[in-house]
């Protein structure tokens, strides 16, 4: 029984259909992240809840005015993948080579910022326990970009060799279903760790 790779799915010659294995890989991939994002959420609200004042050691709330520009160019690389995955799927390589270093510098961008950021903290992630949550789930975020875009590259370097197209875009599918990820995470992180602090 032979199985023929389709846009993330594949189909047997019996005509069964499912998801690839890689398809399925990158959802037990982002089930298992968003586990650890999840349990470092609740980990900061229970600080909160247990700290008389937050942030912690007379620390300001983070500066909304930079974040907040970023957070919308992060949240808008989303776009181009959409486009992206339309262009493979109708064979047109050169849109989709396009879409994808769209999306990959405002990623690269947002996270040239968070780089610029931690250098300008005027903390570390020993002073408290406000200090260490909000480093290492900011940081555990970043590495994640990190990752969507070296698996940008990749698919980048795939469609510039000639390697996907029409029948055979898997690592497409795939590296945008991550990156929606890493955009959704960025969500919640964002509303929690910096607008919340400026609340009550």
């Amino acid at each position: 029984m032979t199985i023929v790779e389709t846009p993330g799915l594949t189909a047997t010659t019996t005509g069964a259909r499912g998801y690839a294995v890689g398809w399925w890989g990158m959802v037990v991939l982002i089930a298992t992240e968003a586990t650890i994002f999840l349990a470092l959420l609740g980990s900061y609200f229970f600080l909160r809840a247990s700290s008389s004042d937050w942030p912690q050691g007379g620390i300001a709330p983070p500066d909304l005015s930079r974040i907040s520009i970023f957070t919308v160019i992060l949240l808008a690389s989303s776009i181009p993948l959409f486009a992206a995955e339309s262009a493979i799927e109708r064979g047109n390589v050169r849109r989709l080579r396009i879409a994808l270093f769209v999306s990959f510098v405002m990623g690269a961008a947002f996270l040239a910022n968070q780089v610029f950021e931690f250098r300008e903290l005027d903390f570390d992630i020993h002073a408290n326990a406000y200090t260490a949550i909000f480093i290492l789930t900011t940081g555990l975020h970043g590495l994640h970009v990190l990752g969507g875009l070296l698996m940008s590259a990749v698919v980048q370097l795939k469609a510039r060799l000639g390697v996907v197209n029409a029948e055979r875009h898997l690592t497409v599918d795939v590296f945008v279903l991550y990156w929606h990820f890493v955009d959704v995470v960025w969500i919640f992180v964002f509303s929690s760790l910096y607008l919340s602090a400026h609340v009550g």
